[in-house]
């Protein structure tokens, strides 16, 4: 395998490896519910509140311009026999809307940063020092789309930017409760659990007239073992950065490499 070879899937990998850390703690607003869905009776109402809870917390995400959030990932997979392992991974953006971002994603066995300054973004892989250049001129919310279509890169915590616009998946809700409240670090929390085709997931939202989500728990009902993942959530909104962080630089020694589209049917 030649150098050129090895970097190209060395990203194809950190593309992947971009979405997983964070994607089970979202994955819910991209899950449609089954076509018989809708034949059925459902098994708990939609209670309004709790879907006007999303609402809120989606306009008030839509206020913050500039800020930091943190995530901590605890999912499991389910071994052939039934048996589950957990494992663990983090991510952490730096936000500038409307479209400036930084992330830096990771896991026990990879670390990948993306960098996007509005007008080209940049994957990196620092261990192996190969990254990948694409232009992109697009806001936060339009560079999510793109790189998903195009290249099958999911940008950690991405439904931040859908609530809160016409893309937040609201309709496909089957059903939704409010189950009071608890702590969540210090925060106290209003707690809404919902179903959603496959999926039934619960989002723990800061009470007040500043809404924020600190914590959501997916179980997968498709699996016999209903495996789960755990988010936690953490938010900075008075951060320090400056705006060169935002500006990529390689460092000694990286090689740049051609970042592969997705094949499409």
């Amino acid at each position: 395998m030649n150098m050129n070879e090895a970097g190209r899937r060395a990203v194809a990998s950190a593309v992947t490896a971009v979405g997983l850390c964070v994607a089970a703690g979202v994955a819910f607003a991209q899950q449609p519910a089954p076509a018989s869905a809708a034949a059925q009776p459902a098994a708990n109402p939609v209670a309004p509140g709790a879907i006007q809870a999303l609402k809120d917390m989606g306009a008030h995400l839509q206020t913050l311009t500039r800020f930091q959030v943190t995530t901590e990932v605890t999912g499991e997979r389910v071994l052939a026999d039934g048996q589950k392992l957990q494992h663990t991974a983090t991510a952490s953006m730096d936000v500038v809307r409307p479209s400036k971002l930084r992330a830096r994603m990771v896991s026990p066995r990879s670390e990948r940063e993306l960098i996007f300054d509005g007008k080209t973004v940049t994957l990196f892989t620092p261990a192996l020092k190969y990254y990948s250049t694409v232009d992109v001129v697009d806001t936060i919310g339009g560079l999510i789309g793109r790189l998903q279509e195009r290249f099958g890169v999911e940008v950690p915590l991405s439904d931040l930017f859908l609530w809160g616009t016409p893309a937040a998946p609201l309709d496909s809700i089957q059903s939704a409760m409010n189950a009071g409240q608890d702590f969540v670090g210090e925060d106290l929390c209003d707690h809404y659990a919902f179903r959603q085709g496959n999926f039934d997931w619960q989002i723990w939202i800061t009470t007040g007239s500043k809404p924020l989500p600190r914590k959501i728990v997916i179980t997968n009902r498709a699996d016999e073992a209903r495996p789960q993942s755990v988010s936690l959530i953490s938010w900075n909104l008075k951060p320090t950065f400056k705006d060169s962080i935002f500006a990529f630089t390689p460092p000694k020694g990286a090689s740049k490499v051609e970042i592969v589209p997705v094949k499409t049917k």
